[in-house]
């Protein structure tokens, strides 16, 4: 087993009553949830799935031009 680390951004979806995980550091890693519960576990799950399917096809799934996520503290 390998331990690995990875971002996951979440936005609301465009009706506003759910919510879009994407994983920067993988290509196309993208899962929706009615809550931030669901969506957390779906992305756990996509991740899996993921990594599983670049190790058994031999695929790169990873995003080699991902560097980092930062934030950003301004006062306009």
């Amino acid at each position: 087993m390998k331990k690995y680390t990875f971002s996951v951004l979440i936005e609301k979806d465009e009706d506003g009553d759910g919510f879009i995980a994407t994983v920067p550091e993988l290509k196309g890693c993208h899962t929706q949830g009615d809550t931030v519960t669901e969506l957390l576990a779906n992305v756990r799950e996509a991740i899996e799935l993921c990594v599983e399917v670049a190790e058994n096809d031999n695929i790169d799934v990873f995003n080699r031009s991902y560097y980092q996520t930062q934030t950003v503290e301004m006062v306009i």
